[in-house]
């Protein structure tokens, strides 16, 4: 990765997503060294961050009887229910301490809005309301991204997904993401990437 065009996008590689976190992805940690090698190479780092509040619709805690999990209807659509995590300001919300954050132009942070959780780097769960990386993205005349982190088959797959649709050459780093693999979830991910034209490497 060395054109100007070029950006890595590394994906939620935090505290709560690795082992000993509360949603913690099996070798989450495993990816650190790997991403920061790769950072050295690009000429646009960009790193997402997962940003609830307290009490956010997309825990179990917040619908009485429910488990992590379990899938509810929401009004933008299916919802998967998780445990509470990276909840703004905490320990589990922060940043792996081996990633190197100085290489990183720009956090994005997503899912702060308390009634709609946000896997993709570009938009809600809704698919419609932004989280501004697009345009950041295509300010800086980028057109081809690299994606890596957490976790494959949710945060990463839809962020891959997206920024497909929205017209990037995209490349997901396999090595360097790990995946929840919740009921199949890894496979139907990966499908749905090769599908939609993104480069699985």
């Amino acid at each position: 990765m060395s054109e100007e065009n070029e950006a890595l996008i590394v994906i939620d590689v935090q505290n709560d997503f690795c082992p000993g976190g509360a949603l913690a992805v099996p070798g989450g940690d495993e990816i650190v060294p790997g991403i920061n090698a790769l950072m050295q190479d690009g000429p646009a780092v960009i790193l997402t961050q997962d940003w609830h509040p307290a009490g956010h619709s997309s825990f179990a805690s917040s619908h009485e009887g429910r488990a992590p999990f379990e899938t509810v209807q929401m009004p933008y659509g299916p919802q998967v229910l998780w445990p509470d995590h990276c909840i703004q300001e905490s320990d589990g919300a922060a940043f792996h301490p081996g990633l190197q954050t100085r290489p990183a132009q720009a956090v994005i942070r997503k899912g702060f809005r308390p009634g709609i959780d946000s896997y993709s780097a570009f938009f809600e769960n809704d698919h419609e309301t932004p989280t501004g990386l697009d345009g950041l993205l295509k300010d800086r005349g980028i057109t081809r991204l690299v994606c890596v982190g957490l976790a494959t088959d949710f945060c990463v797959g839809w962020s891959a997904l997206d920024a497909a649709k929205l017209g990037y050459d995209v490349t997901v780093r396999t090595d360097l993401c790990r995946a929840i693999d919740l009921e199949g979830s890894l496979d139907a991910a990966l499908s749905d990437m090769k599908q939609a034209g993104v480069r699985i490497a």
